[in-house]
């Protein structure tokens, strides 16, 4: 291993961001060092992983599943308590986090407070606890650098601005597969067309976050926390083409767009390197072959989900807990085919609507409301 190397562990490393994270460890195998490897519940793959990389410190949340982990000579964690514990022991000096849910949220507090820097793939923790994960960040001084390919594009926009002369954040939304549906059609949606996202290849929950633009008012909470703007500074612009990943307006009215192909290979390295921007082979961005760019504003009518994001997020205290797990609970029941595609925002209204909002300045009190939600949610379906 060189001394020049980057020690990196991976949290979620069987999803799509996990996988093509790899990718970047493949090509850059000179530069990264894998360290450790966290995933939910399919051992197999994890195990090849390992395998393939000779990672030795390995993690499943799913504790039946790590038993069936088979890697000679590797150490197997397991349950939530392991991945915390595969974050200890693997001492990354980047972490890689890209979890789906509400779960990677502890082992992200644990690699801040140790003052690891963590790319953030899964925007959940963010939502849920935006204040207790930024606090933890700023107390250690590990930095939080975003995956998200809208978030990085903001984050690249910024870099040697000014953050006080920020006057609007303009966040792209690619409008998901059915902006073109009626209200009545959207009724009739099955899980299997809502997977078949029309530019991005993203994990499951992420992908029908997409589709209800759940996603889109999860990333409003990401700008809020990660760039320190306020909720009435973020604007959401649906440009279906995902060539112009997000804008920043500063107070002279000057605007700078981050441009470039829907691949989240880019936004993956961007982050693993920073500051260094590294030459690599990615399909490149063709101006002319686009030939035009439109742009709209998202219908919250027949997508509610974007503007009660925007509500919790305006109200605060426990309520952005609650929506983020009456949405995992709602996209997983959709995805087992036990509610329709529009019960998603209803049961999301229901919960936010039916609970008592209590201030939330522990990680306890942040998942008493996450409890909350779920339990309420599941007693509506």
């Amino acid at each position: 291993m060189s001394e020049q190397t980057k020690r990196i562990a991976i949290l979620g490393s069987t999803g799509s961001i996990g996988e093509q994270t790899l990718e970047m460890v493949r090509t850059h195998s000179d530069r990264l060092s894998l360290v450790g490897l966290a995933a939910g519940r399919n051992a197999r793959r994890l195990s090849e992983q390992a395998a393939e990389f000779g990672v030795k410190l390995l993690a499943l949340a799913d504790e039946s599943a790590a038993a069936q982990a088979q890697v000679p000579g590797a150490r197997v964690m397991a349950g939530a308590t392991g991945i915390c514990e595969l974050v200890e022991a693997a001492e990354p000096q980047l972490l890689i986090c890209a979890i789906s849910g509400v779960a990677g949220l502890r082992p992200l507090l644990a690699a801040l407070e140790a003052g690891v820097d963590c790319a953030l793939a899964n925007k959940e923790p963010l939502v849920a606890a935006g204040a207790i994960v930024t606090d933890a960040a700023r107390k250690s001084g590990a930095r939080l650098l975003p995956i998200d390919s809208e978030i990085s594009a903001i984050f690249q926009c910024l870099r040697g601005e000014n953050p006080a002369e920020v006057e609007k954040i303009l966040l792209t939304a690619s409008g998901g597969p059915f902006s073109g549906l009626t209200a009545d059609e959207l009724q009739q949606v099955t899980p299997e067309r809502a997977l078949d996202h029309p530019t991005w290849k993203m994990g499951r929950k992420v992908t029908i976050d997409s589709a209800t633009l759940a996603n889109k008012g999860f990333e409003v909470f990401e700008v809020h926390w990660m760039f320190g703007v306020e909720v009435r500074q973020i604007e959401v612009v649906v440009h279906h083409q995902s060539v112009i990943h997000s804008m920043v307006q500063f107070q002279d009215g000057s605007v700078i767009a981050q441009m470039g192909p829907p691949d989240m290979r880019v936004p993956i390295q961007f982050a693993i390197f920073y500051p260094e921007r590294l030459a690599n082979d990615l399909p490149r961005m063709s101006p002319a072959d686009i030939g035009s760019l439109t742009f709209a504003r998202p219908d919250t009518e027949r997508f509610p989900c974007l503007r009660l994001a925007f509500s919790a997020a305006r109200a605060g205290r426990s309520y952005p807990a609650v929506l983020n797990a009456a949405d995992e609970v709602a996209v997983q029941a959709f995805l087992d085919g036990r509610v329709a595609f529009m019960r998603i925002p209803e049961l999301i209204e229901r919960a936010l609507e039916e609970h008592q909002a209590f201030e939330v300045r522990t990680l306890a009190e942040v998942e008493e409301a996450d409890r909350w939600a779920r339990e309420h949610v599941r007693g509506l379906i």
